[in-house]
């Protein structure tokens, strides 16, 4: 029977992918057995990284783009800019004059823009995909409300078409994929490379610290509440978390005096985010729950990342900047649950006005798609309030900002040379509701050209629709 071309390309990339697997097949296996005990008699010790990273970039070819407008990331711009790519990193940046190799491939960019990929910090990519069933709905593990022990990346699916659409319609390279909001501690997050894969374990980003998701507010007292069950109220969300962290304390100076203290996987997961190993990300939407939570982090000796949501993050900017904490917002979700409803459009750039990290983030399939529109629509109000934020400034809420939210931003974030090659070509103002990426590039390999609908993977589970009724 005949492969469509869409089917075909996917199997192409699955293909490439196997071939990429069996490199490194046997240094899994290796590893794997070198963790055993030689005897029945040895102690038992797990591997550091019992999960690891087996990305490895597609390949790519030298390539040039020239003459486009350059945001870097990082606040700079760059007119008639030229951006080279080699051996899947960032080689050159500058003006017309820049040195390309011989050979390149060499892109005309006039009248187009040229930025770092977008990095969301907050999806449910492959734990809530498409088809939005029952059978696919992994995010939340509603069964208490701490749960620290679970792993987002144990539910993470390949193939949600998610993925592919987030790429070609929104430039999105590098994204966190984390648990649903239903518990006080909801589990381990996972940073992706944003590549078609046949396992999590070769899109996950190498190099990058894991999250622990932590919620404030009305989700878990409303889960758990209506069960009867402690919390029902924000009090006892507080004093199931300082319970918690306590416990935590006892159980990392327990294995201190004693290495052969049984292992608790709760535990591991809040000792790594106690010792900085493990970057807290903690949905919170009211400035008061947000004060309490920084309060708390310094009473058991944590560091917050980054509130997520965080729709009165403009009450309290000047906290979060002298916590060195960011704030992941929506440019205008608001009203939806009583905890939402005191939100105002100008919450992003009223926060980057006071020197504090501001993101655009999703939440959502189908807002992944245009993070670049959602920036669009803060930068406006921004500027209709007076504050007269540029273009490429702003991009920073989509580049190095979630990168430095994620701990990646040595690897990825802006085009410095060095750095991973995961740019966009777009076919005009990324601030433009008409602008699509044209190009994009991940590690320097090509992986969506909107000319060529053969490169772009298509999954078998295109059809479908996003499921409503969980708590994300």
């Amino acid at each position: 029977m005949a492969l469509s071309k869409g089917r075909s390309a996917l199997l192409g990339f699955v293909a490439a992918a196997a071939l990429a697997g069996c490199a490194q097949n046997g240094g899994e296996t290796e590893s794997a057995s070198a963790s055993q005990p030689s005897s029945s008699r040895e102690r038992y010790t797990p591997p550091e990284d019992p999960y690891p990273s087996t990305y490895r970039p597609y390949g790519g070819v030298p390539t040039a783009i020239t003459g486009a407008t350059v945001f870097d990331g990082e606040g700079g711009r760059i007119e008639n800019g030229t951006v080279v790519l080699v051996d899947g990193r960032i080689q050159a940046v500058g003006g017309p004059d820049t040195p390309i190799p011989e050979g390149a491939t060499r892109i005309d960019g006039a009248g187009r823009w040229v930025t770092p990929g977008v990095i969301d910090v907050h999806s449910h990519l492959g734990d809530y995909p498409s088809p939005g069933v029952d059978a696919h709905s992994d995010g939340n593990e509603m069964t208490n409300p701490v749960r620290p022990e679970v792993w987002a990346e144990h539910s993470v699916w390949p193939q949600d078409p998610g993925f592919s659409r987030a790429l070609a319609n929104g430039g999105i390279t590098t994204l966190q994929i984390l648990p649903g909001s239903a518990n006080l501690f909801g589990g381990r997050g996972v940073t992706l490379r944003n590549v078609p894969a046949r396992t999590m374990q070769a899109m996950r980003f190498p190099g990058a610290p894991r999250g622990l998701k932590l919620a404030c507010g009305e989700n878990p007292k409303r889960v758990y509440g209506n069960r009867n069950t402690m919390p029902s109220t924000r009090m006892g969300n507080v004093a199931v978390m300082r319970s918690t962290w306590q416990r935590a304390i006892e159980y990392r100076e327990r294995r201190a005096r004693d290495p052969n203290t049984a292992r608790d996987l709760q535990m591991d997961t809040l000792v790594e985010a106690m010792d900085g190993d493990i970057l807290i990300h903690n949905h919170c939407y009211r400035a008061d729950e947000m004060a309490i939570m920084l309060d708390m982090a310094r009473e058991f000796g944590f560091r917050i990342s980054t509130f997520h949501h965080a729709v009165e993050s403009y009450k309290i900017a000047d906290l979060l900047r002298e916590n060195g904490t960011c704030s992941a917002m929506w440019a205008d979700w608001w009203g939806f649950k009583m905890e939402a409803y005191d939100a105002v459009n100008e919450n992003i750039p009223l926060v980057h006005n006071a020197g504090a990290c501001a993101i655009v983030h999703s939440d959502d399939a189908n807002g992944i798609q245009r993070l670049n529109q959602e920036a669009a629509k803060a930068l406006a109000d921004g500027r209709r309030m007076g504050i007269d934020i540029p273009d490429e400034v702003a991009w920073r809420w989509l580049a190095i900002n979630p990168a430095q939210a994620l701990g990646i931003q040595e690897q990825t974030g802006s085009l410095r040379p060095g750095k991973r090659a995961d740019v966009v070509l777009w076919n005009g103002n990324p601030f433009s509701a008409y602008t699509r990426p044209q190009q994009v590039w991940i590690d320097g390999a090509l992986l969506h050209d909107m000319n060529n609908p053969q490169l772009r993977p298509v999954s078998d589970f295109e059809l479908g629709q996003p499921g409503e009724g969980d708590v994300k």
